[in-house]
């Protein structure tokens, strides 16, 4: 059984960093796809970040120069390094893998506010 766990979502005020991180259990043979979404409430889920091989990435255009993503292959982990926050990042975010079908965490809640 595969499961997902985010972890590192929180209130922080705009302009502040939080790192996001996802851990995959169970014994899955690739981790080629990963990364994060976030659905903000009234809104639906969109794309925030992407991982493929060979380590290839993917933004959302309202989070270029702000956000990273990042693996850790020995440990299956995926990272979303958040700087800058802004409002308008606030929503939960979703860890998701993507091998023959899509997994997702449970969420974590991003809050940017003063």
């Amino acid at each position: 059984q595969v499961r997902l766990l985010e972890s590192g979502g929180g209130l922080v005020q705009p302009g502040g960093s939080l790192r996001l991180s996802c851990a995959v259990f169970g014994s899955v043979q690739s981790l080629d796809d990963m990364g994060w979404y976030r659905q903000a409430p009234g809104e639906s889920r969109e794309l925030v970040a992407r991982i493929t091989r060979p380590d290839h990435t993917d933004y959302a255009d309202s989070v270029k120069g702000r956000f990273t993503i990042s693996r850790d292959d020995a440990r299956k982990l995926v990272f979303l390094q958040m700087n800058s926050l802004k409002p308008d990042d606030t929503a939960v975010y979703y860890c998701y893998l993507k091998w023959s079908r899509y997994y997702w965490g449970q969420g974590t809640q991003v809050t940017v506010s003063s």
